[in-house]
């Protein structure tokens, strides 16, 4: 293979991560927008985080390709074969991460209310504990870092936690104030989507883990003790 034939190759394969940091660092401004428009009652700042899904999927399009023309025409080997199909898998649970910021958006549309301090806090806490696990995990994607992906992996059970105490709260308020069911059942579904978030960014660290190392990580993922998530 000529040095210009590996000098483009290279090139492209580095194409590819920039796209994912790209994409990653979308995903974390949509989390980050969403729940600030339903803390703050904002609906011009909830329409303009739907309006902006369309940049990550775009995105996520232009992933896919870019690993199609690299298996298609550069037919890579062993490791260069897990950094193109990790790169796809990653490009999917971010689009999820922009889907679900929308839907959080959508719903502080739909739920239009004042939340109480508590429940404000609670997905405060809950948001903030994701998008630094995101954020995390993305580094540990650039730095090919085994070590952070498994900080990410290990913390999803305080995510866990912290949405079961979000759910409580929302809970409690419901069965005190009968008049906002509509809007506290879309404040229960915000609080799930975090946690989906949450699984999402566990999902990356898994395949950082396997990307760096080609082994997966032994043991069953660490969950949340007990509450509305876990079920327990």
């Amino acid at each position: 293979m000529t040095t210009h034939i590996v000098k483009s190759y290279e090139e492209q394969l580095q194409n590819l991560n920039n796209a994912i940091v790209k994409m990653g660092g979308l995903a974390e401004t949509q989390l980050e927008n969403a729940v600030n428009a339903l803390i703050d009652r904002d609906s011009e700042g909830a329409d303009a985080t739907i309006g902006r899904d369309d940049r990550i999927d775009d995105l996520e399009k232009n992933i896919e390709e870019k690993v199609v023309d690299l298996i298609a025409f550069r037919q890579p080997m062993a490791i260069d074969l897990r950094e193109t199909v990790s790169a796809m898998k990653i490009s999917s649970d971010l689009e999820r991460i922009g889907d679900l910021s929308k839907n959080i958006a959508k719903r502080s549309r739909s739920a239009n209310m004042e939340l109480p301090d508590d429940i404000k806090k609670n997905i405060k806490a809950a948001a903030n504990l994701v998008q630094k696990n995101l954020k995390l995990v993305l580094d540990s994607y650039v730095d090919r870092d085994k070590d952070k992906a498994m900080k990410v992996w290990n913390s999803d059970e305080e995510i866990d936690d912290l949405v079961n105490v979000t759910m409580n709260s929302i809970i409690q308020f419901m069965s005190k104030n009968k008049n906002n069911i509509k809007g506290s059942t879309h404040l229960l579904f915000v609080a799930k989507n975090l946690e989906r978030m949450g699984d999402h960014a566990t999902n990356i660290a898994e395949i950082v883990y396997y990307l760096v190392t080609g082994d997966n990580i032994d043991g069953d993922r660490p969950k949340g003790t007990t509450g509305v998530v876990t079920g327990r």
